[in-house]
C-alpha cells in the first residue's frame, strides 16, 4: 500500500465516527454483506459514512492491508476496526453494537 492510500484511509477512519468500507454506497449496496451492514446501522439510527471500494481499486486493496482483514465490508467505530458483516450481526444481536455506536457518537 502506498503512503498516499494509507493517508486517505487514515483520514476517512479518523474523521468519521462510524466508517464503512463497502461494495457500493449506503443508498445502493452492491453485495449482500455490505447490505447487511447498512441495514443494521440504519436500524440503529446512527449516522455513518461509507467508502465504495468498487470505485477505488487502491482503497479496495489498501483497506485489506490496513486492517489485516481479507474481506469487505469493514466497519470502523471511533477509529478502531470492528469487523465485517458477520461480526456486526453478532454484536447487534448481543446489543453491544448499539453501545459501541452511542459511546463513539458521544465522544
Amino acid at each position: 500500500m502506498t503512503q498516499d492510500v494509507q493517508q486517505r484511509i487514515d483520514s476517512l477512519v479518523q474523521q468519521n465516527k462510524i466508517m464503512v468500507f463497502m461494495k457500493g454506497t449506503k443508498l445502493m449496496p452492491q453485495c449482500g454483506f455490505s447490505n447487511n451492514v447498512v441495514q443494521i446501522l440504519n436500524v440503529l439510527g446512527v449516522p455513518f459514512e461509507t467508502c465504495d471500494v468498487l470505485a477505488d481499486p487502491e482503497i479496495r486493496q489498501g483497506i485489506k492491508e490496513y486492517s489485516s482483514w481479507p474481506t469487505i465490508p469493514q466497519v470502523y467505530i471511533n477509529g478502531e476496526f470492528v469487523g465485517g458483516s458477520d461480526i456486526l450481526i453478532e454484536l447487534y444481536q448481543k446489543g453491544e453494537l448499539q453501545q459501541m455506536a452511542e459511546v463513539a457518537l458521544a465522544s
